[in-house]
């Protein structure tokens, strides 16, 4: 082998090494000017944030976590007396500990600490909304799916309904109805519903096109109608993977379910507020305690019903 022939492989390594050298440095100079853009618009909306405070925005710098003092409790044993309704030694007739003032009376001595009745009231209003929207979302995924309904404007308009029904969040959507309907859990349970209703739609229309047509085409072959077909087709492949989205939408509406509480949805998101607004240390460290606790037994809890349903695909549905 002469020295020409080898000198056409130097060349194009040589061309190869260049281009990867121009990629690296275009990847390089895209990467620093998008640094720049993203510290020229925070710096803008802090000046706009500074602006609109009347330019007291960086003053009160210092003070951001100033609230967090007023709600750490003098006493820290009044957070479990405040959980579960035990009076309180620092009571003087105030709001602030009257913690044994709540309890819900079962029969008695026997009582259901006030809280605890609140979360179950929050938890209620996610799993009702999340129930409901499930049946509706169900159907309406078949009728959106495309290898299930050949009727095209069908599919556009359940389509487009699921859109419109997820695209205003659940709290936009109580406060029309607690306009409407006065506050309440029935503002939250219709809101959280609607919104449910589109967001599990298009998860569950996505799981429908992508099933073993197979099994139905059978069906189709030997006279079956489209209500049989996707009974006995459709319906058995994509239940599992229905459940385990709805599962993990629960999760999802509890959280929402607090949030809506606290514009007037009922349940312990708005004790919450009121604690907050009310500086009562003490009663807001037990509510945000049952909060937490509450919200990861039922992260836990989904995770683990979603894995018995559909293995670990459950698991990295959640992640």
């Amino acid at each position: 082998m002469t020295v020409a022939d080898t000198q056409p492989h130097m060349q194009s390594t040589g061309d190869i090494r260049t281009a990867w050298e121009r990629m690296v440095a275009r990847r390089r100079f895209y990467t620093i000017l998008g640094l720049v853009i993203l510290i020229a618009a925070f710096v803008s909306s802090v000046r706009f944030a500074d602006e609109s405070n009347a330019g007291h925005f960086f003053d009160r710098l210092p003070h951001l976590f100033d609230f967090l003092s007023w709600l750490i409790p003098r006493d820290w044993n009044d957070v479990w007396r405040a959980l579960f309704d035990i009076a309180s030694v620092n009571d003087k007739g105030g709001e602030e500990f009257n913690f044994d003032k709540g309890r819900v009376y079962i029969s008695g001595a026997f009582y259901i600490p006030e809280y605890f009745e609140l979360m179950i009231v929050t938890i209620n209003v996610a799993l009702i909304s999340t129930i409901i929207a499930f049946v509706f979302a169900v159907p309406l995924s078949f009728f959106a799916a495309r290898n299930l309904t050949s009727s095209w404007p069908l599919r556009v308009f359940t389509k487009r309904l699921m859109e419109f029904l997820r695209a205003f969040p659940e709290i936009v959507i109580a406060g029309l109805f607690s306009a409407i309907l006065s506050i309440g859990p029935v503002a939250a349970i219709i809101a959280i519903t609607l919104h449910t209703i589109g967001a599990l739609g298009k998860l569950f229309y996505e799981v429908a096109e992508n099933i073993d047509m197979k099994p139905h085409e059978g069906m189709k072959a030997v006279g079956a109608n489209w209500w049989e077909r996707v009974r006995f087709a459709a319906l058995p492949q994509v239940l599992p993977n229905f459940t385990s989205y709805a599962l993990l939408r629960l999760e999802i509406n509890v959280r929402a379910s607090t949030i809506i509480g606290a514009v007037g949805g009922g349940g312990i998101g708005e004790e919450l507020k009121l604690s907050i607004s009310r500086g009562f240390g003490a009663k807001t460290m037990a509510l945000v305690l049952l909060l937490f606790v509450t919200i990861v037994a039922v992260d836990q809890f989904s995770a683990w019903l979603r894995r018995r349903l559909v293995g670990e695909h459950a698991f990295l549905l959640q992640h």
